[in-house]
Parts: C-alpha cells; structure tokens; sequence
C-alpha cells in the first residue's frame, strides 16, 4: 500500500492503488443450489470422460488385433483413432444430457480430453497384461 500526502481540504491520508476485491464482494455471489447444480454438472462431465475412456480402451483392444510378445497390436493406428472419436463423441453425449459444451474453456476441454485419454489407456494396459495370449 503507498501513502499518498495528506487531502488539504479533509486532512485525511489518501491511499495508492489497492487491488480489486474478490469477485465474491463484486456482488457475483452464487446460491448454494446454483453452486450444487454446477458441481453436479462437473461431476457428470467427468464421468462422461471417464466411461468414454473406459469403453475407447475396450474397442481399441477388441480391434487392436492379436498383440505381439511385447504386448503391441498390429492396428495401434486405428486404436488411437477410436481414442480421438471418444473425445469427440463428449460433446454430442453432453447435448444429449443437456450439458452446454459450448461453456467450456480449452481447458475444460484439455481436461475432458485427458481423463478419456487416462481411463483409455489404463483400461486397454489392464486388458492387455490379463489377455491369455
């Protein structure tokens, strides 16, 4: 905080620059059921990725073909294909459960991609160590 000289006319210190409050004090509060209804949205757009990753990783190892001694399928082309069509069928799963998608920042996004891409390749690892070859 800088101290400026004394106002002539009051008599009183005049402050320098402070920074703005925070966006709570703006008058932007939010009510608890709004609060909740985002996180539940939160919460669902999180488990769309998650399913989407899990259900990416089992068709990628039911198409990946037959893996090799170092457990590397033939068509891992076509695997990280069908992990992309995963993160793009989110946004058509959120119209449908009445998500708008068109809120979400590149991060959202960033994230929406990389929980699918996470859930995909721990589930296609786990079907690939137990698969009897």
């Amino acid at each position: 905080m800088v101290l400026l000289p004394k106002n002539k006319t009051t008599g009183v210190t005049m402050s320098g620059p402070q920074s703005s409050p925070p966006a709570e004090e703006k008058g932007e509060q939010r009510s608890s059921s709004e609060k909740q209804k985002e996180h539940i949205r939160r919460i669902l757009r999180t488990l769309i990725a998650c399913f989407l990753g899990m259900i990416t990783g089992y068709i990628s190892f039911v198409v990946g073909g037959t893996p090799d001694a170092n457990l590397i399928q033939p068509n891992l082309l076509l695997e990280i294909l069908i992990l992309m069509a995963g993160v793009v069928v989110q946004k058509h799963v959120m119209v449908l459960l009445r998500i708008d998608p068109s809120k979400l920042a590149s991060k959202d996004w960033f994230y929406q991609s990389f929980m699918t891409f996470a859930l995909w390749f721990i589930t296609l690892t786990i079907l690939l160590t137990t698969s009897v070859q």
